[in-house]
C-alpha cells in the first residue's frame, strides 16, 4: 500500500481547519501524544491532556479551537475527535478487496449472490438468501434462507444471519454476532417452559455497526428493528421487538429485554439493563450499570439500580463513603436520645 504523505495545510484544508504555525512541514504518521516524535501528527481531543501539547514530540498537533501553544504546528478545528476519525481514514485506507466467489464457498440453488461481491471460502448462503455488489463476507459467515445482505456491508468470520433477516447497506458486522437467533419466549416459565414459535424476523438498516459476539434476537412476531446509523458494542443482548432509534449508541455489555423501544439518538453506557416493555425517550442519556425499570422521557440523563436522575445518582454515591461513619453518629445519637429519655422519665416521677 503506498505510503500517505501530506503536509500540515493539505490536512488542515482537509479536516477544514485552521493552522497555527508551519504549513509546509511534511506529516507521515499520526501517532499518540506520548508516542510522537519528527513527522508525527497527534491530537487531543480532552481537556486534560492540554498540558502534554507543550512536552510532546509530534511536529504537529490537532487541537480545538480554544487552545493556543506558542511555539508549536496546530491545526486547530472544532471538534478534533471527528477530525481525527477523517485523518486516520486518509492514512490508513482499506485495502480493496478482490471481487468474486471462492469455489469452497457454499451457495445452494435459488441464492442470488452479486458477481461484484466477495466471498471468502467456508461461507455458506442458503437457499433464496440474497447478497448485493460490493458486500463482503469473510470465513464462516453463515447467510440463512431469504436472507438480505445489502451493498457494501461487511459481515467478519463467523457472522450468523439467520432466515428472513434483513441488513442495509454498509452494515458492519464483528466477527461472531448472531444476528436472529430466537426470541426468549416462554410459556410456563420455571415449570412446562412451552417454547413460543419466534416466527418474526431482524431489520437492520443502512450504516449500522454491531460488535463482536453481540446477539440481537428476530421478533416473536413482526421485526426486531436496529434503525439507521446505530452504533452496537461487542458483546450486548437486544431481545425479541426492541426498536432501536436512530444514531443511537449501545455500549458493551448492555442486555435490552424485549419489545423495549428506544427512540433517536439514546446513549446507554456498558453494563446497563433495560426491562421489557418500556419506552426510552429520544436523546435520553443512561450511565454505566444502571437499571431502567419503567419509562424515561426524552433528553434526560439517568443513573443507579433502580435509575433515578443523575443528579439525584450523584448524591447519593457522594454519601455512600461516609456511610459507616454516619451509621456510628445514628448510633450514638439513638443512644444518647434513649438515657435523655430515661432520666427525663426518672425526674418525672
Amino acid at each position: 500500500m503506498k505510503k500517505v504523505i501530506k503536509t500540515l495545510s493539505e490536512i488542515a484544508i482537509f479536516v477544514g481547519g485552521r493552522i497555527s504555525g508551519d504549513g509546509g512541514i511534511l506529516i507521515e504518521r499520526i501517532r499518540g501524544i506520548d508516542d510522537a516524535g519528527e513527522g508525527d501528527l497527534t491530537f487531543v481531543a480532552h481537556p486534560k491532556y492540554k498540558k502534554k501539547i507543550e512536552t510532546t514530540g509530534a511536529s504537529a498537533i490537532l487541537v480545538a479551537s480554544d487552545t493556543t501553544c506558542p511555539g508549536k504546528n496546530l491545526v486547530i478545528v472544532e471538534e478534533p475527535y471527528i477530525a481525527l476519525g477523517r485523518l486516520l481514514a486518509l492514512f490508513h485506507p482499506e485495502e480493496e478487496e478482490v471481487t468474486g466467489i471462492d469455489e469452497h464457498a457454499c451457495i445452494e440453488a435459488e441464492a442470488s449472490v452479486s458477481p461484484e461481491a466477495v466471498v471468502y471460502p467456508g461461507v455458506h448462503i442458503c437457499r433464496g438468501a440474497k447478497v448485493e455488489r460490493k458486500a463482503i463476507l469473510y470465513p464462516g459467515v453463515f447467510i440463512g434462507r431469504d436472507a438480505i445482505v445489502g451493498e457494501a456491508s461487511i459481515l467478519y468470520p463467523r457472522a450468523t444471519l439467520y432466515r428472513r433477516c434483513l441488513i442495509g447497506r454498509r452494515v458492519i458486522i464483528h466477527a461472531g454476532a448472531v444476528i436472529g437467533s430466537d426470541g426468549f419466549g416462554f410459556a410456563g416459565p420455571g415449570q412446562e417452559n412451552l417454547k413460543i414459535p419466534q416466527v418474526g424476523y431482524v431489520q437492520i438498516d443502512d450504516d449500522v455497526e454491531i460488535g463482536a459476539n453481540t446477539t440481537i434476537d428476530r421478533g416473536t412476531l413482526g421485526r426486531t428493528w436496529i434503525q439507521r446509523g446505530v452504533k452496537i458494542d461487542n458483546l450486548v443482548q437486544i431481545a425479541h421487538n426492541v426498536v432501536i432509534g436512530e444514531y443511537s449508541v449501545v455500549v458493551a455489555q448492555v442486555g435490552i429485554s424485549g419489545s423495549t423501544q428506544l427512540g433517536r439518538g439514546v446513549i446507554i453506557g456498558g453494563q446497563a439493563g433495560l426491562v421489557g416493555h418500556i419506552r426510552i425517550g429520544d436523546h435520553v442519556m443512561i450511565a454505566a450499570g444502571s437499571g431502567v425499570h419503567k419509562d424515561i422521557p426524552a433528553g434526560r440523563v439517568v443513573a443507579g439500580k433502580p435509575h433515578m436522575p443523575h443528579g439525584e445518582w450523584l448524591k447519593m454515591e457522594a454519601c455512600r463513603s461516609k456511610l459507616p461513619a454516619m451509621r456510628e453518629t445514628l448510633s450514638t445519637l439513638q443512644r444518647r436520645v434513649a438515657e435523655l429519655e430515661e432520666k427525663t422519665k426518672k425526674e418525672l416521677l
